[in-house]
């Protein structure tokens, strides 16, 4: 992968998508994040807004359409090899984000995708915060209102 052993961290965003109470939980079918659940989300690519890049990488990955509403937190992912090496750094943001349309249609990097209730996730081998950062999100959509 192009973003093993990197000269600096990567900006990635991800968005935990909300329809009627439920969020949008994806298993990924490689690495990184190999067979976690998490939510949808990727790289932030070079003169591309955060908001775009959640709409785009949300459709990429998922086939869906969503309005992101509001930062929900952030996480840094950071694997060291063996040696000590930095072998993947990441920096994501990940949003708060209302469905607005599509039915979930899985690209090549994700093995399976449900709608959950967030008191669901406690059954799921996820990555590190994700109840934390769906929690924080199903926040920031409540006081938006609709």
């Amino acid at each position: 992968m192009a973003r093993s052993y990197p000269a600096r961290p990567y900006l990635a965003v991800s968005a935990a998508i909300f329809r009627d109470g439920r969020v949008l939980i994806v298993r990924r079918a490689r690495p990184p994040a190999h067979g976690l659940y998490t939510l949808p989300g990727g790289g932030v690519e070079l003169g591309e807004t955060l908001e775009e890049a959640v709409i785009r990488e949300v459709r990429e990955e998922t086939g869906l359409e969503v309005k992101p509403v509001a930062l929900a937190g952030y996480r840094q992912a950071i694997a060291r090899d063996a040696a000590g090496k930095v072998e993947r750094h990441f920096v994501i943001l990940p949003f708060a984000a209302r469905w607005i349309a599509g039915d979930v249609t899985l690209n090549e990097e994700l093995a399976e995708a449900h709608w959950l209730n967030p008191a669901e996730l406690g059954g799921l081998t996820t990555t590190e915060g994700l109840a934390q950062i769906v929690a924080a999100a199903a926040e920031r959509i409540a006081a938006a209102g609709s």
